[in-house]
């Protein structure tokens, strides 16, 4: 049964942070048709409409955070990560681990989280940075919309952060995937998934 108390929120309580989720160099390197991880078809074009989003945040003063996901060489980080269809992937000594510079603007003096699992919470600093920056809302952003950005969204929503996914730029490991995990962190928290347009128009807002 639907929660009918819920309560009406904007689409940026507070003040927010975007979250570039794993947007590596891969993602616009790798050509072949069999990669380690599984993506979607159109999930290059996703990834680029993140850069919108980014160019968006900039603008408003709105903090952009990089979330980048490295595995040590000897490859003793992985735990139980290689247990399913993922193979091995992101080793820390590999060009194409390093955050997508040109394609995503990144820039020296922004926030870079490296993590060893798929949320961007687990084993970092990231909250402490939220904390510091005084951050309410998470505006997500990357891959794979069924794994980082889904567990990401889900530890966002237990620490009581108000989470938003924009769809335009995010993308899974299948359409299936996909659509599941979206509709997934929409039950969570009512009117998650967002637009790039309708975000970019609350940035502005501010």
């Amino acid at each position: 049964m639907a929660n009918t108390n819920s309560p009406t929120r904007a689409l940026i309580e507070g003040r927010a942070a975007l979250i570039v989720i794993d947007i590596q160099a891969s993602t616009f390197i790798d050509a072949s048709e069999v990669r380690s991880i599984d993506n979607m078809p159109g999930y290059r074009d996703h990834m680029l409409n993140a850069r919108g989003a980014i160019d968006a945040a900039r603008a408003a003063g709105i903090p952009v955070i990089f979330i980048q996901e490295v595995h040590r060489p000897d490859m003793v980080d992985f735990g139980r990560e290689l247990d399913g269809d993922e193979d091995v992937h992101c080793l820390e000594d590999n060009p194409t681990t390093a955050i997508a510079v040109q394609e995503m603007d990144f820039r020296p003096d922004d926030y870079l989280i490296r993590k060893r699992r798929y949320s961007a919470f687990f084993g970092t600093d990231f909250e402490i940075l939220l904390r510091g920056l005084k951050v309410d809302t998470l505006l997500l952003v990357g891959g794979l919309t069924d794994v980082c950005v889904h567990y990401t969204f889900v530890d966002g929503h237990q620490s009581d952060y108000f989470c938003r996914i924009i769809e335009d730029c995010v993308a899974g490991s299948s359409l299936e995937a996909h659509e599941a995990s979206l509709r997934a962190m929409e039950y969570l928290q009512t009117g998650a998934r967002r637009s790039l347009d309708e975000v970019i128009t609350a940035m502005q807002d501010i």
